[in-house]
């Protein structure tokens, strides 16, 4: 469970400022974590990306090959706009350590995870015509169009607040159903990709960023962040519902 869930504060998070929630939690400032904040003012969007029917259907071995097969099929066109993000992060990062950290995930992205598609993909009937000439769905490009905009115009910040949205959602469906995997190896390894130690640091990392450089931030800047990391969280529910067939 995550530490804004439950109450009344979640309303109230929902429109507060970092400040304001921190205080109300009796935590100062530069201690409550930015990116709890984050998600708090995400809600309801963050509870329907992270327990979406997509994924407890995954998890529960009862989703079909159809929905699964669009689902990855759309998830694998997006990757291009994904690491073209995080090429943008690399080159905002401040500093080596963090610039290698990025370059690290890039890595993942470009390698490790396309060889699970590959194989996916063949176990499920997809042909190389599909999955090669395969255009965005209306959902997937407006992801990669909101992708694009923070590439050329927003900053680290900008940058560090969508990538942890779209990955933290993904670290946390995960956790909450790795203890039922199903028997489909397919549907297994997207679970246990996310749920890999090294993904998780990697998000932890992330999140710590945004920890960093988010309370020193001016009010508008925070907003700004919580309306792009809110943004991400709209687009994650509409992905899913997507693979259903919804528009």
């Amino acid at each position: 469970m995550l530490p804004w869930r439950g109450g009344r504060g979640i309303l109230a998070a929902m429109t507060e400022s970092y400040d304001d929630w921190a205080g109300r939690r009796g935590e100062p400032r530069f201690t409550a974590r930015f990116t709890d904040w984050l998600g708090a003012r995400t809600e309801p969007h963050w509870a329907g990306a992270t327990g979406h029917r997509f994924t407890r259907e995954l998890a529960g071995d009862a989703l079909a090959d159809a929905v699964f097969a669009r689902y990855l099929v759309q998830d694998y066109v997006f990757i291009d706009a994904l690491a073209s993000l995080v090429g943008f992060a690399v080159g905002h990062a401040p500093g080596m350590p963090a610039k290698a950290r990025l370059a690290g995930f890039l890595s993942v992205l470009t390698n490790d995870e396309s060889s699970y598609f590959l194989r996916a993909f063949e176990a499920l009937g997809v042909s190389e015509a599909d999955w090669k000439g395969a255009s965005l769905a209306p959902v997937t490009s407006r992801f990669a169009e909101l992708l694009a905009a923070t590439a050329r115009t927003g900053g680290y910040d900008e940058i560090m607040a969508v990538l942890v949205a779209i990955e933290w959602v993904y670290l946390v469906w995960a956790a909450d159903e790795a203890d039922q995997l199903p028997s489909r190896f397919h549907y297994a390894e997207w679970i246990t990709l996310h749920t890999d130690p090294g993904f998780g640091d990697f998000v932890e990392w992330m999140r710590g960023e945004l920890d960093r450089i988010g309370p020193a931030l001016p009010r508008a800047r925070q907003s700004r962040l919580a309306e792009l990391f809110t943004q991400v969280c709209e687009l994650e529910v509409a992905f899913f519902d997507a693979a259903y067939g919804a528009p």
